[in-house]
């Protein structure tokens, strides 16, 4: 009977066993966060120059202003985007193309660094921008950046260029099923976004979005929140008129500033220009208010030369402060807007060359998706975005003694890292609302 009974126990064991390991080959195989790492660790040590770190804020900031440009050629809405978010991705995507794409690519970029200093240079601003949250001082600033891939399982990339990923961006790649699972891949992606955005940035890729003829997307996921160095009073925040373009008024929630502050002001042609610093003296919001019937003008006006020119000649003098309280969100298809601003190769099935990505011709992008949001309130800011690209297969003024300022008509602002003025996120508000 015990014989039988140990017989029995052993055919259990043997059973559970066998289930167990047919789960875990399963999981294995299936799993949409199998991540294939480079045998390359991210150079954290960069010898890059100065001056590749300048030239490619400059370059940066100039396809920052060449995208708000176009943006707001097509409407006159809330508006809010990170540019930095779209060169990183774009330049990952980048670093595996050729010939006209590659080229394409560039110009409309800006990169005017050859590839062996772009992707070093890119890879030192990256580090020298973020900044996780101090457990022991909440009242910093925190700023994180993230990339990665997912590609096809089985799918032959080129280690050279999952090596350069892994050097310059911390990217590696993270296997999925398309062809089989791409709802499951979809729902992967969102996932990992949601985290790296402290669950701001939800659905970033909606349904039907990744088919199972997507072979790679690259991601980056940047997050920011921080408190501003002079504070609004929230006691003093109350209804207030705001001028829409329309000419009609509305009530927003103005806040004040308890008393006139020193802040960076400059008064500019048709505009005035406000800096709202951040604790932990890296980051600042820089607001351009048009004067009454000069907001396309001052639209116009931006670029990554104006914009320097601005940061040049503020001056600290005592400001009456007050802008209104806002949050929204913008989702923004660039694919189209990407070939028409002078990369349509990458774009087209027959004409893009990313063959250094798999040794191949038979990827190209298929849509660029960002999805970003602010909240601005007497506290600080917080913003984040994501972009995603999907490969399918085949001197100053001298100043006043005060300066009054309400922000009660629209105006622009610029998110940006003050050593470097590298531009996190740019925008318009129009209607606080």
């Amino acid at each position: 009977m015990n014989l039988k009974s140990n017989r029995f126990k052993i055919l259990i064991i043997m059973m559970v066993s066998i289930i167990l390991l047919v789960i875990f080959v399963w999981v294995k195989l299936n799993s949409t966060e199998d991540l294939a790492v480079s045998n390359k660790t991210r150079q954290t040590s960069s010898l890059v120059a100065a001056a590749d770190l300048k030239t490619l804020v400059g370059d940066n900031n100039s396809f920052a202003s060449d995208l708000y440009q176009t943006l707001t050629k097509k409407t006159q809405a809330n508006l809010i985007f990170s540019p930095l978010s779209i060169s990183q991705v774009l330049a990952m995507t980048y670093a595996g193309a050729y010939g006209t794409t590659s080229s394409q690519i560039a110009k409309v970029l800006h990169f005017t660094l050859p590839a062996e200093r772009l992707h070093p240079a890119f890879n030192a601003l990256d580090l020298s921008l973020q900044k996780p949250a101090p457990a022991d001082n909440p009242d910093e600033f925190q700023l994180n950046i993230a990339n990665s891939l997912w590609g096809q399982k089985g799918f032959p990339y080129l280690s050279g260029y999952l090596d350069l990923l892994a050097e310059n961006y911390g990217a590696g790649v993270y296997l999925t099923d398309y062809s089989a699972a791409p709802e499951t891949s979809r729902q992967a992606i969102n996932q990992w976004v949601s985290r790296k955005t402290n669950n701001k940035i939800n659905e970033l890729l909606a349904p039907g979005t990744i088919t199972p003829d997507t072979n790679l997307t690259l991601v980056n996921a940047i997050y920011f929140l921080g408190k501003w160095d002079n504070q609004f009073d929230p006691d003093q925040t109350h209804g207030a008129g705001f001028n829409l373009l329309d000419g009609t008024k509305t009530t927003v929630s103005m806040m004040f500033f308890p008393s006139p502050r020193g802040l960076l002001y400059y008064k500019g042609p048709n505009y005035q220009a406000v800096e709202l610093a951040y604790k932990g003296d890296q980051v600042a919001m820089t607001l351009i208010v048009p004067d009454t019937g000069h907001f396309s003008d001052v639209q116009k006006s931006i670029s990554a030369k104006m914009l320097d020119d601005n940061w040049s000649k503020l001056a600290y003098q005592d400001v009456d402060f007050a802008m209104p309280r806002y949050k929204f969100e913008t989702r923004l298809g660039l694919g189209g807007i990407l070939a028409s601003m002078g990369m349509p190769d990458a774009m087209d099935n027959k004409t893009a060359d990313f063959s250094g990505m798999d040794g191949r011709r038979d990827l190209y992008i298929g849509e660029v998706i960002q999805k970003a949001l602010i909240a601005v309130d007497e506290d600080g800011t917080e913003a984040a975005a994501s972009t995603v690209v999907i490969l399918p297969g085949a001197g100053a003024n001298e100043p006043d003694l005060e300066v009054h300022l309400t922000i009660d008509r629209p105006f622009i602002f610029v998110i940006h890292d003050w050593r470097t003025h590298s531009i996190l996120f740019i925008g318009q508000v129009v209607d606080p609302r």
